[in-house]
């Protein structure tokens, strides 16, 4: 496939996750159980995408799969397994940030320049995302006990999603144009 093909494809990925973005915004609109299949659904459809892109890249085609599996791995558990309590789904969310941005951190040492710059942002971002689901847990989790799950913890925690996501679909979008470079 030419590289003007594979940066097409790429850069179409990384619009489709940034749209998804949108889904994870509106998650608070959702009712529990079916907040666990909206999640499970945007993580899996941004799984597919990351794969797919992943598939097309050089060097680190491997550790983009990777990433992409581990998104499309978690979205698959919150459809299996829904879940209408709040602390594992965080968890959950928490795994998945933290495995995604190691396997990231390890391909960003393998890239090139900005995408390098892109990859290790966007572990970065899913890094710092999970400690803040770290820390706000035990919060959330002691509001929760005592009022429930409240409109803005579940806000909150679609923001992180949301980021997560545009995070990724930029990521994608560079090594698009490093692919439009090549060609």
């Amino acid at each position: 496939m030419s590289p003007g093909k594979r940066a097409t494809l790429i850069y179409a990925a990384g619009i489709a996750i940034i749209l998804l973005s949108a889904g994870a915004l509106l998650l608070p609109a959702a009712d529990r159980l079916a907040g666990s299949a909206v999640i499970g659904g945007l993580l899996l459809a941004a799984g597919i995408f990351e794969m797919f892109a992943g598939s097309m890249r050089g060097e680190v085609k491997h550790y983009a799969m990777a990433a992409g599996g581990v998104t499309a791995l978690a979205g698959l558990l919150f459809l299996i397994y829904p879940s209408v309590h709040f602390a594992p789904t965080v968890t959950l969310i928490i795994a998945w940030l933290v495995l995604r941005s190691v396997i990231l951190i390890i391909a960003s040492r393998r890239s090139d320049a900005s995408v390098r710059l892109w990859m290790t942002i966007s572990a970065g971002m899913d890094f710092v995302l999970a400690v803040l689901l770290l820390f706000g847990l035990s919060i959330s989790a002691l509001v929760m006990n005592i009022f429930g799950p409240t409109e803005h913890i579940v806000a909150a925690f679609s923001w992180v999603l949301a980021a997560s996501f545009v995070v990724t679909g930029s990521l994608l979008l560079e090594v698009a144009s490093c692919q439009r470079n090549l060609a």
